[in-house]
């Protein structure tokens, strides 16, 4: 391991050498830690934090925004003797933990990375892990390996499930990955990631044989003899000269702490084990064991009549105060449900000065949870609890399940006599909507809005195809798309979604949503479909271009209905006269164009004459040229027909928006929250 020295050393200075500490920073080749106590010599950036106890906290479970952590040894190893030599062997042990608040709901990953510098400069939290980002992932150039410990399920990245190990190689698609887990007398025992308990990880690349294999077990185990996963792959081109080694986690909406317990690396050799009785404790996990002389011998002691008068009386009111409705089938949906009290106190009492907008569905408060100190939004609704309670309640468990960078995310619920609140990520910058219309002097660009129309149609993409159940959103439309500090649309409110197994019918006969983006066969039968989706994001598409609502009752005749008149336009060949005046100049001409007609060819009267949202998404991305307008036999007339059916049967009503809400209520009949379930 160690270089032989050119010249000689005296045999006293050869023993006071040998009596010396040896520390990470003077051996070039390897270095072991069995804690991180005393701030050790390691490059952190991000939310990285040494913590008193001796553990290397990579994020912190107390901070509720997405923001990653980095910890580096400072010192680059030689992994090649030359910069076209063949690279090294080396190892890599670890221990770490991944800590969350709620026992099944966690932030993201930890991962190991081999990279040439001691940073990652650029890279994106969340799904990223802070590795990479949307620009460079997959990139040649990174020359990043990295092991990933993936807690989150991320479709675009192929991964296999929410719990798994893999092997990356300059991007977040695995080259290998296996479910967490390790080989006992042959079997495979499973791992779960978010356990809260310490785990053991060997990452050995042998650089004769081209091979990385990736082993782990629980921290109480020796290092099982089959690995989990094998690559076999060169790494000379990839590895740089030197490189840094390190590690890479992400916080996330819910709260998790990534902990690092001991590290020790080697090159050209097995990195060291550790001496375990130096390992630092990890954080208790659930409440403080009390001691049985304490929960059996204390209430005995309390016999005085006043005590226990004034205690029964306090704890009546406050029981009435914060009363719920809770049934033994609710038990099945744990972390989904939280305690009203949580939502009081993180709402101030649901205090009119957090109020984010009000409308039909109800009123929706700004808030922080106590313990979290997540932010969110709380919408309070009135709800009367039927027969279908139970199913409403498993339907919105279902929604909460939804995953994608352009949906809303539904943390959970709560019920308390007449009413319902349901718990949402916080959005800064409120709806869509409200930037289109009420805040002139501060509206989104052309490059921002292409962007907000590709998110929302990849999220509804998502909806309608990507997950385990077609959801029908059933209310596209801006003010139920929300702005995130980026400014990315994500597509929110989901009081009127249904869901139905992929290949089947949905079962839903109301007719519900808003005038405007209702399509003509909706209106007939009250079926929504994906088909009636893609009719109201068509709407969508020709509002955020225009800068005009679907239904203009005081335009001029001729431009009360908005796909008309954009169809009118188009026609002379003057398409451009529609474009939201507050764009002025600067704008993307095709990309304008594009969109237009395509909000056209969504908003045909007949519903196999539209695109499903995959063909949208391609249209939108430039993956396949969209047809001639001519050639999807829209005319004047049948647009017309579209958005004309109805007028008699409902009243127009164009409410304000909500300021930094998640929807405002234009709705027809069958709007309410609960409607056809």
């Amino acid at each position: 391991m160690f270089l032989t020295p050119h010249f000689s050393l005296s045999p006293l200075l050869l023993l006071l050498l040998a009596f010396l500490p040896s520390t990470p920073a003077q051996d070039h080749l390897s270095f072991t830690f069995n804690n991180f106590k005393a701030s050790p010599n390691l490059t952190l950036a991000g939310i990285a934090e040494f913590k008193p106890s001796g553990l290397l906290a990579l994020t912190n479970g107390s901070r509720p925004d997405q923001e990653a952590g980095h910890a580096f040894f400072p010192t680059p190893f030689p992994f090649k003797a030359s910069p076209n030599a063949t690279a090294s062997s080396f190892s890599t042990s670890f221990i770490f933990s991944i800590s969350p608040e709620f026992p099944t709901l966690s932030g993201h990953g930890i991962a190991f990375v081999l990279a040439p510098a001691p940073s990652l400069p650029g890279a994106f939290p969340g799904d990223y892990l802070g590795l990479f980002n949307e620009i460079n992932n997959g990139n040649f150039t990174n020359h990043v390996v990295a092991v990933e410990l993936d807690t989150i399920y991320t479709k675009e990245f192929q991964d296999i499930n929410n719990n798994h190990v893999g092997i990356d190689i300059n991007g977040l698609e695995s080259n290998v990955s296996e479910r967490a887990g390790y080989y006992s007398n042959g079997k495979f025992q499973n791992l779960t990631l978010i356990s809260g308990k310490a785990m053991h990880v060997w990452v050995e690349y042998d650089g004769g044989k081209k091979e990385m294999n990736v082993t782990m077990a629980p921290v109480n185990l020796p290092k099982p003899n089959t690995p989990l996963l094998t690559l076999s792959m060169d790494l000379s081109p990839i590895l740089n000269q030197t490189m840094y080694v390190g590690f890479s986690s992400s916080s996330g909406s819910f709260s998790t702490s990534h902990y690092l317990l001991a590290w020790s690396f080697k090159i050209n050799g097995l990195a060291d084990g550790f001496d375990f009785s130096q390992l630092p404790k990890l954080p208790r996990i659930g409440p403080k064991k009390v001691s049985r002389l304490l929960t059996v011998g204390l209430p005995l002691s309390l016999v005085l009549v006043f005590g226990v008068f004034s205690g029964v009386v306090y704890y009546v009111r406050r029981k009435r105060k914060f009363a719920e409705v809770l049934e033994d089938w609710e038990l099945d949906y744990g972390p989904h449900r939280f305690k009203y009290k949580d939502l009081y106190i993180a709402t101030k009492g649901f205090r009119e000065k957090g109020l984010l907008g009000s409308g039909g569905f109800g009123r929706v408060y700004r808030g922080i949870l106590p313990t979290s100190k997540i932010e969110v939004a709380v919408k309070r609704l009135s709800h009367e609890s039927g027969q279908g309670m139970k199913e409403f309640v498993a339907e919105i468990i279902s929604i909460g399940r939804l995953r994608h960078r352009n949906l809303v995310q539904l943390l959970g619920y709560c019920r308390r006599k007449g009413e319902l609140l349901l718990v949402y990520d916080y959005m800064p910058n409120g709806s869509l909507d409200k930037l289109l219309y009420d805040q002139p002097s501060c509206t989104l660009n052309w490059q921002q809005r292409f962007r907000v129309i590709k998110g929302v149609a990849s999220g509804l993409f998502y909806l309608h195809e990507e997950w385990e159940q077609v959801v029908v959103h059933r209310d596209v439309k801006p003010s139920n798309v929300l702005l995130d500090g980026e400014l990315n649309g994500r597509l929110g409110d989901f009081g009127l979604a249904r869901l139905s197994d992929h290949g089947t019918d949905p079962q839903t006969t109301n007719v519900a949503g808003t005038l405007g983006y209702l399509a003509p066969e909706h209106t007939r039968t009250g079926k929504a479909t994906t088909s009636t989706d893609v009719y109201a994001f068509g709407a969508f598409l020709l509002e955020v271009v225009c800068g005009r609502r679907p239904i203009e009752p005081r335009a001029a005749a001729e431009e009360i209905v908005l796909v008309d008149w954009v169809f009118s336009i188009l026609r002379r060949g003057e398409v451009l006269r529609t474009i939201d005046p507050k764009l002025g100049s600067e704008y993307v001409v095709e990309e304008v164009e594009l969109v237009l007609k395509l909000g056209l060819m969504c908003s045909h009267s007949e519903p196999a004459a539209r695109p499903n949202m995959r063909q949208v998404v391609q249209y939108l991305e430039g993956d396949i040229p969209l047809p001639e307008l001519k050639l999807m036999d829209i005319s004047a007339a049948g647009l017309t027909f579209a958005h004309r059916e109805g007028f008699d049967d409902f009243a127009l009503s164009y409410p304000s928006s909500m300021e930094n809400a998640f929807s405002h209520s234009s709705s027809v009949a069958g709007s309410r929250l609960s409607g056809g379930r």
